[in-house]
C-alpha cells in the first residue's frame, strides 16, 4: 500500500474516531464535562429521568440551567418552556439540590453575570452543573467566566480551552463570544 493511501485511510480513521465521539458527547454523554473535578461541571440538557444520575455521581448541589425560551433561535435551541418545567420539578424530587435558571444569550448580560456570581461566591451551592441547551455555547461560555474569575486564568486560556480546536469556532477572535472574552475584564477581586 502506498504512502498517500496510508496517510488518507489513517486520516479517515482519526475523522470516524473523532465523529464516534462527538455523537457520545452529545447523544449519550450530553456534553457532560469536568471544569473542575468535584467543583464544576458543565453539560448539555439532561433528560428529567436521568437527572438523578448525574446528580449523584457527582455529588452536584446546583444547576444553572442558562436556557431560557424566546431566544429567537428555535432551530439550534428549542428551548420549550415545558421542558425547563420538568427540569425543575425533577430536581425538586431529588431533594437538598437548587435548581437555578438564569436563562442567558450567548454574550451573558450584566444582569445574568450578577446572577451568575452570587450563585458561585455561594460556597454551599458546590458543586455546581452549569448547563445550556447543547452544552457547547453558553455552558462553555460561563464555565470560561468561571475560570477567569475563581480560578485566576488568563482570559485567552479560559477561551482557548472552551474546546479542543477554538479556530474557526464560535470562540475565536471575530466571532461575537470569542470577543466577548478576548475583551473580558475580570469584575470580582480577589477576596
Amino acid at each position: 500500500m502506498s504512502i498517500k493511501k496510508k496517510l488518507i485511510i489513517g486520516f479517515l480513521l482519526i475523522v470516524a474516531i473523532g465523529a464516534g465521539k462527538y455523537a457520545y458527547d452529545i447523544h449519550l454523554n450530553h456534553n457532560f464535562e469536568t471544569i473542575t473535578e468535584g467543583k464544576v461541571y458543565k453539560s448539555g440538557v439532561i433528560p428529567p429521568d436521568e437527572m438523578a444520575n448525574y446528580i449523584n455521581k457527582y455529588k452536584i448541589k446546583s444547576i444553572i440551567d442558562l436556557r431560557f425560551p424566546g431566544t429567537g433561535d428555535d432551530v439550534n435551541n428549542p428551548e420549550i418552556p415545558a421542558e425547563l418545567t420538568a427540569e425543575k420539578q425533577a430536581v425538586a424530587k431529588i431533594g437538598g439540590v437548587n435548581y437555578f435558571n438564569n436563562g442567558s444569550d450567548q454574550v451573558p448580560k450584566q444582569e445574568n453575570l450578577d446572577v451568575f456570581f452570587k450563585i458561585m461566591d455561594n460556597p454551599d451551592n458546590y458543586p455546581v452543573l452549569i448547563h445550556c441547551y447543547h452544552g457547547v455555547g453558553r455552558a462553555e461560555m460561563y464555565s470560561a467566566i468561571y475560570r477567569i474569575e475563581y480560578e485566576g486564568w488568563d482570559i485567552d486560556e479560559a477561551r482557548t480551552s472552551t474546546r479542543f480546536l477554538t479556530k474557526w469556532s464560535s470562540f475565536d477572535i471575530g466571532k461575537p463570544k470569542g470577543d466577548y472574552l478576548h475583551n473580558y475584564q475580570k469584575q470580582k477581586s480577589k477576596e
